[in-house]
């Protein structure tokens, strides 16, 4: 086996050399405007990612985690209302919560697609239940037509955590389709730089169809102003800059080639992988595309270790999303005192490992990844 150049979980560096003279003159633009925060490079990333999105309304913000918890903040939802959530997922989906005073309930996910499931949501459901927050996990949609249902039949809001599943599209069962995070009440996305879209920094933005939410949600994440200095809500400060909203518009029309080059990564994984039954490769859902933020699977035996180990030995990444269930965590001890785990969760946790995955791996690469997994084995 011979080492190609230096492996990385996301080589940023590389995709940026692509669009490098598009990247600068947008830059320089804002520069030689002086407008940094809001203005008309945010105004029209806004409107170019609602087209994209096929979304009335963007908002955008400083980050992922910001967007969450302002939507949350518009819901006029009160301390110790239930907002459920998967305990599989990144701290940002549950933190907001907690942060204002709501209740987060951490419920299991699916074995195999690892995300919320409506049976498992609606066993969750109690009197104090306002919300439900899906998390949209590694690239593919969760169940949105059966979640949404349930939402309705219970008066529910819906919550997309979709800060890595941009661009991913959700088949329903009359064939419309529509792109994760536009299905619920809001959608909320992260622009953190590994992200399939992401900035040269934070960023965030929030969707919805409804107009009332939409004005709502733009005052709250503008200190509660809805003229300066007339502050109709307690808000506060989260605005996406200038010049990551530049970077932005110039990586959103390549979004759908990133995605292709994504998929093309997951099928070699998958072909290499195919005939060691330790491996469980990533499920592919029958009604949502898969954009492959992460590309996850399963290790069984209790070899996950050992193969990080191996793989790290011939300087090839790894990593574990995630390795401690949210119920676990210090943080949240107060919400899960006497209650009992989570079966797929704690299994997931001790099973997940993601490899290398991003918009410029070549086969060079793949081939010394794969062969290295494929010699483990044997």
């Amino acid at each position: 086996m011979t080492l190609p150049s230096k492996i990385v979980m996301v080589d940023l560096k590389g995709q940026y050399k692509k669009i490098e003279a598009a990247i600068n003159a947008e830059i320089k633009e804002v520069l030689d405007s002086a407008w940094f925060i809001k203005g008309p490079k945010v105004n029209a990333f806004e409107t170019d990612l609602a087209n994209y999105l096929g979304v009335k309304h963007v908002i955008s913000c400083a980050n992922g985690t910001d967007a969450l918890q302002i939507a949350l903040m518009a819901l006029d939802l009160a301390p110790g209302d239930e907002i459920i959530v998967p305990a599989f997922t990144y701290v940002a989906t549950a933190e907001v919560i907690a942060l204002l005073r709501l209740t987060p309930i951490m419920i299991d996910v699916a074995t195999d697609s690892f995300n919320s499931t409506a049976d498992l949501i609606e066993a969750a459901i109690t009197p104090k239940t306002k919300a439900i927050v899906p998390v949209h996990l590694f690239g593919q949609s969760a169940d949105m037509e059966n979640i949404m249902a349930i939402a309705k039949k219970h008066n529910l809001f819906v919550i997309e955590d979709n800060a890595q599943a941009i661009g991913s599209a959700y088949t329903f069962t009359d064939g419309s389709v529509q792109k994760a995070g536009t299905i619920g009440d809001i959608g909320c996305t992260s622009f953190f730089p590994s992200k399939n879209l992401g900035c040269y920094g934070d960023g965030g933005a929030i969707f919805t169809n409804n107009d009332a939410l939409a004005q709502k949600i733009s005052i709250i994440a503008n200190h509660g102003q809805h003229k300066k200095y007339h502050h109709s809500l307690i808000g506060c400060n989260s605005r996406l800059d200038a010049i990551q909203a530049a970077v932005l518009k110039v990586k959103l029309p390549y979004l759908e080639e990133y995605i292709t080059a994504r998929q093309t990564v997951a099928a070699y994984y998958d072909a290499a992988f195919a005939d060691i039954p330790e491996i469980t490769i990533p499920k592919r859902v029958a009604n949502s595309t898969h954009v492959f933020h992460q590309y996850t699977m399963k290790i069984a035996g209790g070899k996950r270790e050992d193969l990080q180990n191996h793989l790290a030995g011939l300087d090839i990444p790894s990593m574990i999303y995630y390795p401690i269930p949210l119920y676990k965590q210090i943080a949240f001890a107060p919400y899960y005192q006497g209650k009992a785990p989570l079966p797929v969760t704690e299994a997931l946790c001790k099973e997940v490992m993601s490899l290398p995955m991003h918009t410029e791996m070549e086969e060079i690469t793949l081939g010394y990844i794969t062969e290295a997994v494929q010699q483990f084995f044997k």
